[in-house]
Order: C-alpha cells, then structure tokens, then sequence
C-alpha cells in the first residue's frame, strides 16, 4: 500500500523575530538579531538577563475568562495556531472537526503558573494557588488550548522531549495522517522559559552566553534562552488537493534516535543516526538536500559533535550543503525551536533563500562546513532538513521537499 504523502498547507508562528511568519522570515532573512536584555519578565535575583524575548503580543481576541486558564506558552501556541489554519483555509466548519487533531510539543511545562503558586503559598502566605494551576501548567496544555479554541476533535496529545519535543510532534502528526487517523493535523511547538526559576537552572549548569549566541564561532561561549511558538497544518496531499488548499512544502519524512549515553552530553552515533533515517524515511539521497538548519546551540559540545555528525550522515555531500543556525537569532525557545526553525525551512525552499547564522567572527577548524555567516544567501533548495536534538539523547529530525 501506498504511503500517504503529507503536505503543509500553513504557518504560524511568533518569536523575538515578530509575531507572525512573515515578519520571522524577513527578520531571519535581514539578519537581523532578536536578542538583547530581558525586559518583561521577573526575573529575580537572576545574574543572566540576556535573552530572546517576545516584547508585545498581537492583538489576539481571546477573551478574558479563557485567558485566566493559560499559562503562557499555551497562549503563545493558540497565537501561532491562528495564523497558521487562517493560511491553511481549514475550519471545523469546513471540513470534519473529527479528522482534524492536534500535537503540540514542550520542553518546559507551563512554569509561570507554578511559581506564580509559590508566591502565593510562601510569600503571600496564601492558603491556595490559582484553581487553575494544574491545568495551565501542565505540558499538554497547549495542546488542549489549541484544540479547544479551534473546534478540532481528531487526534490530539501533547508531546514533551526537552528541545526535540516540536520535531517529534511533527513526526508523530505526520504518523496520524499516514496511518487514516486524520486528514489534517495541526502541529509545532510552544515554549515560554524566560522565568525565574529556569533562567537560575540554566545559570546552573552554566551554559549561558554573556551576550550573544554564536553558533559555530570559535568564540562561542554557549546559548540564549529565548521564548516562542511554530505551527504547521500538515495535511494529506489528496486532501489538500481536493479542497483546493496553498501547498507551500511537502513533509518528506522524520528521523529519530536515542543515544543512549549520558543525560545531557551529546554522542556522536546518536544525531548520525537520526540524520541517515530521516535521509530513507523521505526517500531523499544525501545529495538531494541542499539546506540543513542545524541545531544550532552555540555550545562547544553541540556545534563540534553536530558538525561531524554532519559529515558522517551525508558523506561527500557534507561539502556542498548550505548550513545555518537560526538560533543566533530567536534564541534556543527550547519546545519550540524545532517549530520556528520548520518556518526557516519551508520558507527557504518557497522563496529560494538560506538564513544566514549571525554573530559567526572566528573560524573554528573543528565546524568546518559552510554555515552560512552572517549574511543570508540566494540558493535553490529543493529539500532542507532541521535537526533536534535535546537533552536525554533524544533526536528528531525532519524534512521538507518542494512538490
């Protein structure tokens, strides 16, 4: 039997770069950075203040009464989500509610709403938190919210796997179309940790950068938390041609993979592995990707080990791709990184450009593939992939193609 093929026939997104897809794209393709000091968020008695803040969100209509029952990172997504269905043309109305699901991936839980019940709890000395609390914070949250505030009755679960959680969201919503569980799939990742609490934990493990996130750069000294949500309606091609909606990519295929090794130290096999089964699961020989948004963190550990994982995956190959990390520019959202980083994808293969990787100042012999520095460049990409992969040793990787 056939595979069903699946398409995106939407986008949404917000992050630092702007709240909607084409004010990301043309920030990515400008070079134009996200990131500067934290302004919006009470952050304490933190030391790190530098981050990818969404400073002003879009007017949304939400109303009050559903707004007291989302934490933030579930706004994000219902955000994101609208722009997203608005482009696709899918409704409840239009089509049936039941065939249409939801997968929304996290990496952090709703924490604003949990810290918000500890003020209450042990500086306000309040004898309750918010009634709220457990369904605001909880990681399906967003997946819940989205579902609820569009009428979608299909399949719908939340999925959390630190940084891959978006990629393997994807993966999972495509699985749901192939499979005759749904026609569309509303999909991404949301994510908001510009918080206390996580912002003192990644102090912690010191893997903070002092001012900006350099992928790739020998002077890279680590990541930029940033905040963010991206969303793709993923469809079955038939279905899509038949209702006549905007194909803007085909979703060629996943690839996962566990390394199986240490909690928070990247292998070498494990990112290889996801790479080459992505590379069979879309049909798709080394030499037919032309654009690979890497993960991207600005760590030693990850830019070094993601480069020769690279070079292991594609072979010869390795030398003629266009790499780059947009996380030097919305920031690592965590959840939702693999989300806004499909939106670079999808776009580089629409509009025939690669986003640059800003802040690149020093060569690094240990990342030496082409990473794109700095300025953004006009190339034909007929198939790009993003790479995820999270702490735990957890991998997703995905693939989009033109038709």
């Amino acid at each position: 039997m056939q595979r069903r093929r699946v398409v995106v026939t939407g986008l949404g997104g917000i992050c630092s770069l702007g709240n909607s897809v084409p004010e990301i794209w043309s920030s990515m393709r400008a070079g134009r950075c996200g990131i500067g000091t934290i302004e919006g968020r009470p952050l304490g008695d933190a030391r790190h203040r530098i981050g990818a803040e969404i400073r002003e969100l879009p007017e949304h209509g939400i109303e009050h009464r559903r707004l007291s029952t989302m934490d933030r990172f579930s706004l994000l997504a219902v955000i994101a989500a609208g722009e997203a269905i608005a482009q696709s043309g899918i409704t409840a109305d239009s089509a049936d509610p039941t065939r249409i699901g939801t997968i929304i991936g996290v990496g952090i839980f709703g924490v604003e709403s949990f810290e918000e019940g500890y003020r209450d709890l042990f500086l306000r000395n309040r004898q309750r938190v918010n009634v709220f609390a457990i369904p605001r914070g909880m990681p399906s949250a967003p997946t819940g919210q989205v579902g609820i505030q569009y009428g979608l009755r299909g399949p719908s679960f939340g999925i959390t796997s630190a940084c891959a959680s978006s990629n393997h969201a994807f993966a999972a919503a495509a699985d749901q179309i192939r499979l005759g569980r749904a026609d569309v799939m509303v999909a991404g990742g949301a994510d908001a940790p510009l918080i206390y609490g996580i912002v003192k934990g990644w102090e912690a493990m010191r893997a903070l950068a002092r001012e900006a996130c350099r992928p790739f750069s020998a002077d890279r000294d680590g990541l930029i938390i940033g905040e963010g949500a991206g969303i793709a309606v993923l469809e079955s091609y038939e279905h899509a041609q038949a209702r006549g909606a905007p194909i803007l990519a085909e979703f060629a295929g996943s690839g996962l993979s566990a390394d199986a090794g240490d909690i928070v130290s990247p292998t070498l096999e494990g990112p290889a592995a996801a790479m080459r089964n992505c590379l069979a699961d879309a049909d798709l020989a080394p030499g037919d990707v032309d654009y690979v948004n890497a993960h991207g963190t600005g760590t030693k550990a990850n830019d070094q080990v993601e480069t020769a994982a690279i070079r292991m995956a594609f072979g010869k190959a390795a030398d003629h791709l266009s790499v780059s990390s947009t996380k030097s520019m919305h920031g690592h959202c965590m959840g939702a990184s693999g989300a806004v980083e499909a939106i670079a994808c999808v776009m580089a293969l629409k509009d025939g450009v690669v986003p640059p990787t800003v802040g690149y100042r020093e060569r690094d012999p240990e990342c030496d593939l082409d990473v794109t520095p700095n300025i953004a460049r006009p190339r034909q990409v007929r198939a790009a992939m993003s790479n995820a992969f999270a702490f735990g040793g957890t991998n997703a990787v995905v693939a989009f193609k033109r038709l």
